[in-house]
């Protein structure tokens, strides 16, 4: 089955990211040195990274049920951050979000993460899992509402190219199964 390429909650619209998305991306998220600090992948610094992520995403949505959606909020359509699928087998893929500094604290990962969540099962997914630093308390507390159980600690595992700290550092691994 493939992914609707739009949800809606109570407060947010995801929705598959179009070309015309990158300039927003790179401001709102992509390209802030606090936003990403705690993101697996370097801070885009141009919107011709922002165009590669978003042409990835495309291949991904041609090759699996789902990928990356962007985070709108309903009430004025203003992009806030992005969420989604990543792939690995049929049955297994890893999630994450990422917000706008203007959102947080307001709810907002919790909300899109659990339409992410709901979705899952009708794509055939059996385990999602997401990796936390586990200096990222915020971010572990999300994953915690949403139903996902904390598995254990990988050591120096992930590497984190804007935290300022050179090689692999600590990640908790979450994961839901059905």
């Amino acid at each position: 089955m493939q992914a609707p390429e739009r949800l809606e909650t109570a407060r947010l619209i995801l929705r598959k990211p179009r070309p015309a998305d990158a300039p927003a991306i790179l401001s709102r998220y992509a390209g802030d040195v606090e936003v990403t600090r705690w993101l697996g992948w370097a801070r885009h610094t141009a919107v011709v990274e922002t165009e590669g992520f978003l042409g990835f995403n495309e291949s991904e949505w041609s090759r699996w049920p789902a990928g990356s959606y962007v985070i709108e909020r309903r009430a004025d359509g203003v992009l806030i951050g992005g969420t989604g699928f990543g792939f690995e087998t049929p049955s297994r893929a890893m999630t994450g979000y990422v917000l706008a500094r203007d959102a947080w604290g307001q709810g907002f990962a919790t909300e899109a993460l659990q339409a992410i969540v709901d979705l899952a099962p009708s794509l055939g997914v059996v385990r999602l899992h997401a990796l936390c630093h586990t200096d990222h308390a915020a971010s572990a507390h999300v994953l915690e509402k949403c139903g996902f159980t904390r598995e254990g600690v990988l050591r120096r595992h992930t590497v984190f190219p804007n935290s300022g700290v050179d090689g692999p550092l600590d990640v908790f691994v979450y994961a839901r199964t059905w």
